[in-house]
């Protein structure tokens, strides 16, 4: 059965940046389900306070689909948490499990469909600003560990004195396969290495921790945090991430979203254009 994030959901207050963890999340039915079998929670949203960007983490239960309101009518980034399922873009269809990503750009309908375990999916939304158009040949279907193009040795951008030990990110969605204004990245923190502290001048900061545990940088300080828990910054606030474990039982911090509207900056950090596809 199709549903879709119409009406009224809760919005706690987010300031100019928060930590919002897994704890945090106000699960509620989505509305016109009151039975409660697919939930949805919006830690970051216009109506909590951010200046541009909308984040639901949604709980799909098996045989249920969900699309976000006025899809088409929006930027749509998809992230799978957990579970297997099949996503829809338009008329293109894929099967998707963990770490799978999906964008939809706007004029395009994203419906995402749980199979028999379920699906937990993290969605990034955002209306196209003015002046902006939807990329001829965007990308639809990728994987948080698709290496084709990253940015390695980032430096941050100046405020705060830069880590040696830095941490790569791919580039999954960006303007370079399509994407026309939200973007999806995903930093890979190894053991003991930084995503250097940095800003954005105009951008929501939006992103999650994937895989792990380890720390996230915002505004003055390190915020220890595990997988689930999601990052906002207003437009300005200092954020990064950083894998403070070492030793021989330390694994990896994977963390993934992205500035709303994208950041020219970063891709001018790893010598790219930021011209949309």
């Amino acid at each position: 059965m199709r549903t879709s994030t119409s009406g009224t959901l809760t919005a706690t207050p987010l300031g100019d940046a928060r930590i919002i963890t897994v704890d945090d999340f106000q699960f509620t039915p989505l509305p016109g389900r009151p039975d409660g079998r697919t939930t949805i929670a919006t830690p970051v949203s216009p109506a909590a306070g951010a200046t541009h960007v909308t984040l639901h983490v949604v709980r799909i239960a098996a045989g249920e689909s969900f699309s976000p309101e006025a899809s088409s009518e929006e930027e749509n980034t998809a992230v799978v948490f957990r579970g297997v399922g099949t996503a829809t873009v338009g008329s293109r269809a894929r099967r998707v499990g963990r770490a799978d990503a999906v964008y939809a750009p706007t004029g395009q309908v994203l419906t995402l469909a749980a199979g028999a375990e379920g699906l937990t999916v993290y969605v990034w939304r955002t209306p196209l600003a003015a002046g902006r158009r939807p990329g001829t040949d965007p990308e639809p279907f990728s994987s948080l560990w698709d290496e084709t193009t990253q940015l390695r040795g980032f430096g941050g951008t100046g405020q705060i004195a830069p880590d040696t030990d830095r941490a790569t990110m791919n580039f999954v969605f960006w303007p370079g396969n399509g994407s026309s204004q939200l973007c999806l990245h995903c930093g890979i923190q190894q053991p003991g290495q930084t995503f250097n502290v940095h800003l954005h001048p105009e951008s929501d900061e939006a992103f999650f921790a994937f895989e792990g545990v380890g720390q996230m940088y915002l505004r003055d300080r390190w915020i220890d945090v595990a997988a689930g828990d999601v990052l906002y910054a207003a437009p300005g606030v200092l954020h990064g991430a950083r894998n403070p474990h070492t030793g021989p039982d330390a694994r990896r911090f994977v963390t993934c979203g992205g500035p709303s509207p994208y950041d020219p900056a970063l891709y001018s950090a790893a010598g790219l254009p930021s011209d949309v596809r």
